[in-house]
């Protein structure tokens, strides 16, 4: 497949994990969910809860409540530690993120019909040099994707079913998020949705 040069720092694979290797990670990410399940974040202080449900897998877990944003290694609901990643998340670090170091964390987000993600930028991990690797499954997403002041100029591309997407580099920091999703535009999950994976490295090396 050919990447695409998106942005400085911004490289698009469209349709990177082909029909059956989309088949086979949402049936390994089923395994994930039945050990994490699916809880609905809050905003910092407000508690407003956000319009998309998450779990995660890997040695760390991104969560968001009153307390704030931060990693953990549990699931703040059950208490239990994140099931590992499928291996099909460690080889797409491997083959895309040119990163010497193994991914630490892996948020799934489960978007639904309008479920939608602000622009944010990802800066809760320690370590910076590591790229941000993204892998979409379900439904087609508008995702945006701008500079690391919130008012820089933003672009905007389709992230469909089996795209990757990484940012690093020069684009690290830079504010992106979902603006919306196209409901019904992929067969690939029972219902109506998308599933995004997000694979980070969170702590700098020993």
């Amino acid at each position: 497949m050919t990447a695409l040069s998106v942005a400085p720092g911004v490289t698009h694979w469209p349709g990177w994990l082909d029909a059956q290797a989309q088949g086979a990670l949402v049936e390994a990410l089923r395994a994930v969910v039945r050990a994490a399940p699916f809880f609905t974040p809050r905003m910092p202080r407000t508690g407003k809860p956000f319009s998309v449900r998450m779990t995660n897998c890997g040695a760390l877990g991104w969560v968001s409540d009153e307390a704030g944003y931060r990693y953990q290694p549990t699931h703040p609901e059950t208490g239990a530690p994140w099931p590992a990643m499928p291996a099909a998340l460690l080889e797409a670090w491997r083959e895309l993120a040119s990163h010497p170091h193994p991914p630490e964390a892996c948020l799934i987000n489960h978007y639904t019909a309008g479920a939608r993600m602000g622009l944010h930028q990802d800066r809760d991990e320690e370590d910076f040099t590591a790229p941000v690797l993204s892998l979409s499954l379900g439904d087609t997403a508008i995702f945006r994707i701008g500079g690391p002041i919130r008012g820089d100029r933003t672009l905007s591309l389709k992230l469909a079913s089996g795209d990757a997407l990484v940012f690093g580099g020069p684009a690290r920091l830079a504010h992106h998020g979902i603006d919306r999703i196209l409901a019904g535009s992929s067969g690939l999950l029972a219902q109506v949705g998308r599933i995004n994976l997000t694979l980070r490295r969170v702590t700098k090396p020993a």
